[in-house]
């Protein structure tokens, strides 16, 4: 039922580096708060200066929001055309045939969207257990300076369909007994009770939540499987149901992705501009809990 293949340790992956066929990625980005009234939620900034001052020997570094996003749109980090990923990993050696780790500091959830995305262009990658943060606490090599890169090689996409849904689906999936929909951002949030960066308070009618947060221990480890599992199945995601999943922005929600994907998942799509579009679309419905 599992796929445990998804995640790999510290201790698996320090067994491994140096090996030739690896390629290792760490995938940070920063959310910057912007003034008040601003038409945008955050800055999103790469994370090139905290790979500098230090990340995992031989790592390369993926610019999320410079070369693997469609910055023509008005939301952050959309999926771009297949032909600018494969150019995108191609430059950094990335492709099928390679041993492919993402990592990232702080949140996985910068790993995890590079995860959902390769998974979407027929490409399995592995995240790491904790991140960059566990790697540093357990006193394992770090190296400092800029990215050296690998050698270029050619990336060939095997796309499947269905992994990244729009508005128009998620709303006509609303009420559909077959579907649960499922928002990774905080209580607070979904409740529509705080003011929200992304425009209207509130939540996709009738979707469930599950924060991100929640499937995360303090080490930055994810959850246990039976952990999540539970946590799923008590809002009634269960897995003969088709599960679309949101958050603010398509980032946090793919930690969700990759643990029901781990708990044998399948029917699983993200609405990659989530809140980030839904709250500033004045024609689409919005839910709130009564005060």
């Amino acid at each position: 039922m599992s796929q445990p293949s998804a995640l790999i340790t510290t201790e698996q992956l320090a067994s491994i580096l140096g090996h030739p066929n690896l390629r290792l990625y760490d995938c940070t980005t920063y959310n910057e708060p912007v003034p008040p009234g601003s038409n945008v939620p955050y800055r999103a900034v790469p994370g090139d200066k905290t790979f500098a001052a230090g990340h995992i020997p031989g790592a390369d570094f993926l610019d999320l929001q410079g070369e693997f996003s469609d910055t023509s749109a008005q939301q952050f980090f959309m999926m771009p055309e297949v032909a600018q990923l494969e150019a995108a990993f191609g430059r950094h050696g990335l492709d099928a045939k390679k041993t492919i780790v993402l990592y990232s500091i702080g949140a996985m959830m910068w790993a995890t969207r590079f995860w959902w995305m390769l998974r979407s262009l027929g490409v399995d990658a592995q995240v790491l257990d904790g991140g960059f943060d566990k790697w540093k606490d357990e006193g394992r090599a770090v190296e400092t300076g800029a990215p050296k890169g690998y050698p270029a090689t050619v990336f060939e996409a095997a796309p499947r369909a269905g992994f990244f849904v729009d508005k128009t689906f998620v709303k006509a999936r609303i009420g559909d007994p077959s579907t649960v929909i499922v928002n990774a951002l905080g209580p607070q949030f979904h409740g529509g009770l705080e003011p929200s960066r992304y425009g209207r308070p509130g939540r996709v009618p009738g979707s469930v939540n599950v924060p991100a947060a929640t499937l995360t221990n303090a080490d930055k480890t994810l959850t246990t499987l039976a952990d999540a599992e539970a946590k799923f199945t008590a809002l009634g995601v269960t897995r003969d149901k088709n599960v679309i999943l949101y958050c603010g922005g398509g980032i946090s929600a793919t930690v969700d992705l990759l643990m029901l994907t781990q708990l044998g998942y399948d029917k699983l799509m993200l609405y990659d501009a989530s809140m980030g579009e839904w709250a500033r679309d004045a024609a689409l419905p919005i839910e709130t809990d009564e005060r």
